[in-house]
């Protein structure tokens, strides 16, 4: 006996409530560009939490203790540092930066050009001297991050990925496809998870 669980890893390819229908949902299910095949971007795209706010704030801290930045470059920093797997976004950078200048942690220092540019103050310096450990592994958490992204981001893999993604949106943005078909398909799919998984 088959049984069809269309939405047992997140997907659903038929009916009216969660059909790809013209294939256009597949890819919000795959993910798109430089967030790879999990929709990952961090912050942005699928919005994994990495870190909590206590976490970012240290984050943030450590990076413009290493130099003066902006709320952009902090972004463009931790999205580096994590091999693009991860990057926070402004909404959740920026109150940060507020509070840890609140903290008097940070202070607004002398920038050209209209953005603010933070530097560490002698309370902030003091504040990561005492989490040093702390510090390091939320660092070696965003290599992590990047690690796996490279490990699952491979050439093979992302070409394999490729073309899955453009042969479902060729067959189920079809005419004509029946419920059948989604369910062969959604079986086909789910037998190569189950494999994946014994590997």
């Amino acid at each position: 006996m088959r049984h069809h669980h269309c939405g047992q890893r997140g997907m659903h390819f038929g009916g009216r409530r969660g059909g790809f229908g013209g294939g256009g949902d597949f890819f919000m299910a795959f993910g798109r560009g430089r967030g790879g095949f999990g929709g990952e971007r961090g912050e942005r795209g699928a919005r994994r939490r990495v870190f909590d706010g206590t976490e970012l704030r240290l984050v943030l801290l450590k990076l413009i203790e290493e130099q003066p930045r902006h709320g952009y470059d902090l972004i463009r920093e931790i999205e580096e540092r994590s091999g693009g797997a991860y990057a926070p976004s402004p909404g959740v950078v920026y109150p940060t930066l507020t509070m840890l200048d609140d903290m008097d942690l940070i202070e607004e220092s002398k920038s050209e050009g209209a953005k603010k540019q933070f530097a560490i103050t002698a309370a902030g310096t003091a504040h990561l001297a005492e989490r040093t450990e702390e510090v390091a592994a939320l660092f070696e958490r965003l290599q992590m991050l990047g690690q796996e992204r490279e490990r699952t981001s491979g050439g093979p893999i992302r070409r394999a990925m490729g073309n899955l993604r453009a042969v479902l949106q060729d067959r189920l943005s079809s005419e004509g496809v029946d419920a059948e078909t989604l369910h062969d398909v959604a079986e086909i799919l789910d037998e190569a998870a189950r494999k994946i998984e014994r590997l």
